[in-house]
């Protein structure tokens, strides 16, 4: 295996940038210093000008397979990850058939172990009625990352809306329990009572269907639950104001009970930008109000939200047209994340060391990965090289996502990721993607 060393580049890693030599030998970091040398076949790869970041660890994505591979696959869309920066995903059960048994979610595992280029887990998916089978994870809780619960609409037979599954769910499960939480019943009121007075909606009309208030009962409902039975409760994608005050940042990480993430693209575009980008940018939860995303941002930085992630969910150009009802919600985001938060350190908005932190360390963290998210001698050589002063824009030609198009389109970014590791191995370098190895199984370190 080929063994690479990284000489006099800048390392952000566990809040701290240094100037440092790092050796990649047999899938992990062996050696972290200063002046290290290494006799025998080595890459020894300038870094002069060059960061080094953990590789991302998004634990929220859609690759759609099986059965939506019109859309988009896990070879293709880990082709867009690991040209972004991002070395692991944990994908979500909605894909058809639903993974709503432990054969259907070993399935998924044995098509990325055949394709997938970057790390991967995979949520199990729960039913209203699937309560028992989803409950055997708890024999495997160092193979899978949680147990995933649409507490709103979703696709097939994924709405879990029965109290009593859910505190079967909470009070039984041994691992994290992820949560899509807005509230259906809210969701079809505002729906209803708009329709009757607008017949055509529109895109703006989104975030008043899937309003604050549909998002904050169906998180606090999630939260009582898990209060309740001292379960460990992970909410995806918090999009309002409100939300926020369910969450606390006077516990190390490590000792939250209940933790959150926030997606790139609340961070980013606001309702405003739905008279631009229209259906391009519908998604569940909604993007809302300006105010939201600033209070967002508040709580990233202070760490009453703890993780970044994506939730990438492509979708055909054709799929995402109107009437309402017809666009399917959802954005391709993966390949770009890193760099988008990039953008936002330029502005002064986010440390480097943050960046890390939120993208790799805390999602490692929240989920007990083994031996990833850190730069850390010993741990697997899971890594990214930016360049903070290459340039790059968005094209239709370097975009790698299946459905080809971005909401991110001709945008400008002020630094690029020129290469990507994965397990020791180079699988990304200034354009090209290299496909000779696969990714990993993530492994957990759960008691």
């Amino acid at each position: 295996m080929q063994k690479y060393i990284f000489k006099d580049i800048h390392v952000v890693n566990e809040g701290k940038i240094q100037c440092m030599d790092v050796l990649l030998k047999n899938e992990r970091i062996e050696k972290i210093g200063t002046n290290i040398s290494e006799k025998g076949n080595v890459v020894e790869i300038n870094g002069n000008g060059k960061h080094l970041f953990p590789g991302v660890i998004d634990d929220q994505v859609h690759f759609r397979e099986p059965g939506l591979t019109h859309k988009a696959t896990i070879h293709s869309e880990s082709r867009a990850a690991v040209a972004g920066g991002t070395t692991s995903f944990m994908e979500m059960p909605n894909t058809i058939p639903n993974a709503l048994t432990i054969e259907l979610l070993e399935n998924k595992y044995a098509i990325a172990a055949e394709s997938s280029l970057a790390n991967y887990s995979f949520f199990m998916g729960v039913s209203n009625d699937n309560a028992s089978e989803a409950l055997k994870v708890n024999e495997r809780k160092n193979e899978i990352c949680g147990i995933k619960i649409f507490m709103g609409s979703s696709t097939g037979n994924m709405l879990v809306d029965n109290h009593s599954t859910l505190n079967r769910l909470f009070s039984e499960s041994e691992i994290l329990i992820a949560t899509h939480c807005e509230d259906e019943r809210i969701i079809r009121k505002n729906y209803d009572a708009l329709k009757k007075i607008k017949p055509e909606l529109s895109p703006a009309d989104h975030p008043l269907i899937r309003n604050e208030e549909a998002c904050y009962e169906s998180s606090l409902i999630a939260v009582q639950f898990a209060k309740k039975h001292n379960s460990r409760l992970h909410i995806l994608h918090i999009s309002t104001e409100k939300e926020l005050q369910l969450f606390g940042n006077m516990l190390p990480l490590q000792d939250k009970r209940i933790t959150s993430e926030v997606c790139v693209h609340h961070l980013h575009f606001t309702a405003d930008d739905y008279a631009q980008l229209g259906y391009k940018i519908k998604c569940n939860p909604a993007i809302k109000a300006p105010s939201n995303k600033a209070a967002l941002w508040q709580a990233l930085l202070d760490d009453r939200l703890d993780v970044i992630a994506t939730d990438h969910a492509p979708h055909l150009p054709g799929e995402k047209e109107p009437p309402y009802e017809h666009a399917h919600a959802g954005l391709p985001l993966v390949q770009h994340s890193l760099m988008l938060m990039l953008y936002y350190h330029s502005l002064g908005k986010i440390s480097l060391e943050k960046i890390a932190e939120k993208m790799s360390h805390a999602v490692a963290t929240c989920f007990q990965i083994a031996d990833r998210g850190f730069i850390r001698e010993g741990y697997f050589a899971d890594l990214a090289v930016v360049d903070l002063a290459r340039p790059y824009r968005v094209e239709p030609e370097n975009i790698l996502y299946k459905c080809g198009w971005s909401p991110l389109m001709h945008f400008n970014f002020p630094s690029s990721v020129v290469q990507t590791f994965i397990n020791g191995n180079m699988v990304y370098e200034n354009g090209v993607i290299h496909e000779s190895n696969v990714g990993k199984r993530l492994l957990f370190n759960r008691q």
